[in-house]
């Protein structure tokens, strides 16, 4: 079906189309539409128009609205507009007529995707995002970059742009080199348990780090072997090769099993980490020093910046490749830029990176820039995040000082909400079963929310009591309005159902809910142009304020109306839980059918 236009893009060409043919002399002027509290819509254009016509603004604004269909002077049978007035200094407020705005969402509801327009020029965007590091525990800090970079890529994705994921992982360095090391010595260690749960597979990985560091800060001896063994592993030793493939799947089982609580999936064929470009590294330099884009320095290949100095005003550079030879992480994020623009043939590179890194990488952009990797036509945006910090407002730690491990985190959740749902479960009759799933879909779906609802670049506070209550602007609140839109559903008699009636007229709070309800599709467009999810958080908290006023003011079953009325007032019900799980999908967070 063909997207739906919302009533602020009819209002608008409505508009923009009187005006035209009030006053062609001003060509195509923008009417400035907004919503207003004056009225549903007001269209602020005269103001400047005035100024460029040299007229009165009054006056202008009286002309447009004579070339205006208006339902008291309209022979249109189906009016958009219901009242036009003109207030201040040539202000239009506009009011929809109210078989408008239920003819509008009827049409929406006839679509699955609720009549959300498709992007008009979709292309392909690399993602990267999730890149925890191999042998090591996943904390804390690895949560925004996952939920973040899983919401905006189902909206993209929504959108109908090619999304290809990347997962960055950090699988290569010198550490590798005394874990080898120790693993070659020490041959049945990771044999020590089979690996078949995340942490199984954790715990091994734990006690073999453990192990190798205190040899390794301990014995001369193997910390030379150690250094030794990175040389072995860099040049394709066949031995060591195989043994840091053991490191980076006995990983792999761990992160899959976290992102899985998480409810983000992750698959094999994006997980692309530091190693995946090794063989690319070389020739990068080498173009890069060919191009003069890259110059030697002290014997480091390295790209100078004119607006990017040190303390004492001396030039910082980003250097490519170190002095003995060694390569830097440009060397490999430069590696990445070329194979996801030349291979995967991507126009938009995104990286949902800490915010802290941000110089780093407007050095690395510049520099693929410059050589023309990227360009007009092929553009590298960081969607730089925050940090989560404690209820006392530092970075989150454990009482020990210690990082917060993100598994801990997303159990406390589960088990938090888990409480909250036991204590309704009686009415519900829900099964230990049961409440133990749900307490998941909405533990974890708290802790997204509360990040989500978070502008992207701001630090916010991790508060578990905050996130699973009832009140306020949580995914409990939203998940809790959703689940009681379908005990409405479910509660309707026979021969009661969710229908459409234009001819009704609307109460206040069926008439705010219904013109929210109309800017789902435009808010999208927006959401996934800033990649702002937290913008899609903020219309779904509305969407539900709206519905409880709407469910406190506008009985639904008992509707006093008649039959006509509880059917409209059930097809607002359900087109605003289909509105609601659809956006909160987009952000990866369930809804449960019942709460």
């Amino acid at each position: 079906m063909a997207s739906v236009p919302s009533l602020a893009a009819t209002v608008h060409q409505r508009v923009a189309d009187a005006l035209s043919a009030a006053l062609p002399e001003a060509g195509s002027a923008d009417p400035l539409l907004r919503r207003s509290d004056r009225a549903d819509f007001q269209a602020n254009g005269m103001l400047a128009l005035a100024k460029q016509l040299k007229g009165n603004p009054r006056e202008l604004a009286a002309k447009v609205v004579a070339h205006l269909p208006v339902a008291a002077t309209s022979a249109d049978p189906d009016p958009v507009i219901a009242d036009i007035e003109v207030s201040g200094p040539g202000f239009l407020n506009i009011t929809i007529a109210d078989s408008a705005i239920t003819a509008t969402l009827a049409a929406r509801a006839a679509d699955d995707r609720l009549g959300v327009p498709y992007a008009q020029a979709p292309g392909t965007t690399v993602i990267d995002y999730a890149q925890p590091n191999v042998a090591k525990e996943m904390h804390v800090g690895h949560l925004r970059s996952a939920v973040i970079g899983d919401a905006v890529v189902r909206i993209l994705e929504f959108a109908g742009e090619k999304v290809i994921r990347r997962h960055h992982i950090g699988d290569w360095g010198t550490q590798f080199g005394m874990l080898i090391q120790y693993l070659i010595e020490h041959p049945h260690e990771l044999d020590h348990k089979d690996a078949s749960s995340g942490e199984e597979a954790m715990s091994n990985l734990n006690r073999l780090y453990k192990a190798a560091r205190a040899l390794f800060d301990s014995d001369a001896e193997f910390k030379e072997r150690s250094r030794r063994r990175v040389v072995e592993l860099q040049a394709g030793d066949a031995e060591t090769i195989a043994l840091w493939r053991k490191f980076v799947d006995e990983s792999k089982i761990y992160f899959y099993s976290v992102f899985d609580k998480l409810d983000i999936e992750i698959h094999d064929p994006d997980v692309v980490g530091e190693s995946g470009y090794n063989d690319m590294l070389a020739e990068t330099c080498r173009l890069l020093e060919e191009s003069g884009v890259a110059v030697r320095s002290e014997g480091a290949l390295c790209v100078f910046f004119d607006d990017i100095k040190g303390p004492e005003g001396n030039p910082v550079p980003l250097i490519v490749q170190k002095s003995d030879g060694g390569f830097g992480y440009a060397a490999t994020d430069l590696s990445a830029i070329r194979d996801r623009v030349q291979h995967l043939k991507a126009d938009t590179l995104l990286y949902v990176v800490d915010a802290r890194q941000s110089l780093h990488f407007k050095m690395v952009f510049e520099t693929a820039r410059r050589i023309g990797w990227l360009n007009d036509q092929v553009h590298a945006v960081q969607l730089a995040f925050g940090t989560v910090l404690g209820k006392d407002g530092k970075p989150f730690k454990t009482r020990a000082g210690e990082t917060v491990r993100l598994e801990d985190l997303l159990d406390e959740a589960t088990e938090r909400a888990a409480a909250v749902v036991r204590e309704k479960s009686e009415k519900l009759g829900l099964t230990e079963e049961e409440i133990l799933e749900r307490g998941a879909q909405v533990g974890i779906g708290a802790v997204k929310y509360a990040d989500l609802s978070t502008s992207a670049s701001r630090d916010y506070k991790f508060d578990l009591d905050q996130m699973v209550s009832l009140n306020g602007d949580t995914s409990v609140y939203l998940q809790y309005a959703y689940a009681r839109i379908q005990s409405i559903l479910r509660r309707a008699e026979e021969g009661q159902r969710p229908l459409a009636h234009p001819e009704l007229p609307l109460a206040p709070a069926e008439r705010a809910l219904g013109l929210h309800l109309d800017q789902f599709g435009e808010t999208l467009r927006e959401v996934a142009a800033g990649y702002e999810p937290h913008k899609l958080a903020g219309y779904l908290y509305q969407l539900a304020s709206l519905y409880t006023t709407f469910y406190d003011q506008c009985p639904v079953l008992k509707a006093e109306g008649g039959p006509a009325q509880v059917e409209n007032r059930l097809f607002l019900c359900d087109i605003t839980a289909r509105t609601l799980g659809q956006g909160m999908s987009l952000l990866g967070i369930r809804t449960p059918e019942r709460l």
